[in-house]
């Protein structure tokens, strides 16, 4: 049997950092929605008592490292399931962007495998099973647009922001969120304003969206890696209602609610960058076949 499994992105309209935690983890409050921009899975049940991760993608560990196989080994050992299972991933979220593509790998294979394997959990539990494997997989499991704190795994469902364009550029980088998180420094760091996006996205003001979009992380990302504050400056230029670096980095995503003017700043970053994309918000919340 197999089972076809689609794997959205996200990016952050507002991401806050409040503060460490005693755990060593951070304190955050961010208002995350999914994008059209998805890694496929397809699982397919082996004889065979084994997890097994396929993928082209060099960049992609196919071992225990993979988020993915660390969702289906948890499940394998919590609920006794004794079929194997092969994970074929292809890649189409840049990898270490900041748009939570191992994360959502692994929340695509926990709603799979609930189904493969004939778990009958609801998507509240899969998305508490998915905190133990890492911050952003709760929000995933969910999909849709959401406020998310604690570490990022408590989840509070938002509606669907406006519809609108998002652009997406990556330059040839990739950023460590723990350094990042490591290197930031709160004292005198303008917060963003959570409460107003989530006042944004109930009103449906896009306006209001783009005013309020703010990501403290890029206060310490744009220091290590200039090219992604150079990223920023071409899709204001190129007419970007709205931009900011999604999650840790190194992503920028700018919004745009006119085709001409998507047109214009994809074709203007192509020649300046190497992953440009150019998807519609999801903002729907998965839901459990």
């Amino acid at each position: 049997m197999k089972l076809l499994v689609k794997a959205p992105a996200k990016i952050n309209l507002s991401l806050d950092v409040l503060g460490k935690r005693e755990d060593g983890y951070h304190e955050v409050e961010m208002i995350m929605t999914t994008i059209d921009l998805a890694d496929r899975l397809e699982l397919t049940l082996l004889d065979k008592d084994e997890i097994k991760i396929v993928s082209h993608n060099r960049f992609v560990p196919d071992d225990h490292r993979n988020l993915a196989y660390q969702a289906a080994h948890l499940l394998k050992h919590r609920f006794n399931v004794k079929q194997g299972v092969s994970i074929a991933i292809e890649k189409v979220i840049p990898v270490a962007a900041g748009l939570a593509g191992g994360s959502s790998d692994a929340a695509a294979a926990l709603r799979g495998l609930n189904k493969l394997w004939q778990l009958g959990l609801t998507i509240d539990e899969l998305a508490e099973i998915g905190a133990e494997i890492g911050s952003d997989v709760s929000f995933c499991v969910y999909g849709g647009t959401a406020l998310a704190t604690g570490r990022g795994e408590l989840i509070q469902a938002l509606p669907a922001p406006p519809t609108c364009w998002v652009i997406l550029a990556k330059p040839f980088i990739g950023v460590s969120t723990a350094e990042v998180y490591r290197r930031l420094n709160l004292q005198g760091i303008e917060h963003p304003q959570t409460l107003g996006m989530m006042k944004a996205i109930e009103n449906q003001s896009y306006s209001e969206v783009c005013a309020h979009m703010s990501n403290v992380l890029e206060s310490v990302t744009l220091k290590m890696h200039p090219e992604v504050n150079q990223i920023k400056e071409q899709m204001q230029r190129f007419g970007a209602d709205a931009v900011l670096m999604s999650g840790s980095g190194p992503t920028v995503f700018g919004l745009a609610q006119h085709d001409s003017r998507m047109h214009r700043i994809y074709n203007g970053l192509r020649g300046f960058c190497d992953q440009v994309f150019a998807v519609r918000l999801l903002g729907e919340q998965h839901k459990l076949d």
